[in-house]
């Protein structure tokens, strides 16, 4: 045999087995969490480029509205008590004007809302603020002249449970009326506004 059809029939071997192996391979979806899928371990730029046979996709997993009936009365009274202690802990810190225990207390979230421009600007704009030519620049003066003179002495007399980790805390007034006080999330054992 000629070392050309040596050659030849060398790169055909190859490439059926290469064929055969590509075949062989399941071709994976994007995991949760990553930005690109693996095929087989190989890497993500190769996985790419591997052509998908069939690719099997699962159902969609079936959303389940939250039931607040679900709640427990022992779970309902015991984040009852634990958010009416956060809210005392926070009328303490939002009379001693402490800026920094107050931000701690907040979610990310809802921190970078009540500092981007446009909040502060709509904000500013409340008869309130604008009889008075204040014009918030931050989030420390959204505490100062928002937080401050309006949640001295809040206080909770109802939740309501949005999911077992998001509860509405209510106060009401005088004359009765149901006031939303804050949209709270417990992360871990910490409750943070969120809202």
């Amino acid at each position: 045999m000629s070392m050309k059809r040596i050659g030849i029939l060398f790169c055909l071997v190859l490439w059926v087995f290469i064929s055969c192996q590509n075949e062989a391979e399941p071709v994976q979806t994007k995991a949760p969490g990553t930005s690109q899928g693996t095929a087989a371990g190989r890497p993500p730029e190769q996985a790419q480029q591997a052509p998908a046979k069939a690719e099997t996709t699962s159902p969609a997993p079936s959303i389940v509205a939250f039931d607040p009936s679900s709640v427990t009365r022992e779970e309902r009274e015991t984040t009852m008590t634990d958010i009416q202690h956060l809210i005392e802990r926070l009328n303490g810190i939002i009379r001693a004007k402490n800026y920094n225990a107050w931000v701690s207390n907040l979610s990310p979230n809802y921190f970078a809302l009540i500092s981007s421009p446009e909040y502060l600007d709509r904000i500013s704009q409340s008869n309130a603020l604008t009889s008075q030519k204040i014009v918030l620049k931050s989030a420390q003066d959204y505490f100062t002249y928002v937080v401050v003179p309006s949640r001295t002495n809040d206080r909770v007399d109802d939740i309501e449970f949005e999911s077992r980790t998001r509860v509405k805390a209510y106060t009401i007034n005088n004359r009765g009326e149901r006031l939303r006080l804050y949209d709270l999330e417990r992360t871990g054992n910490e409750w943070k506004i969120v809202n």
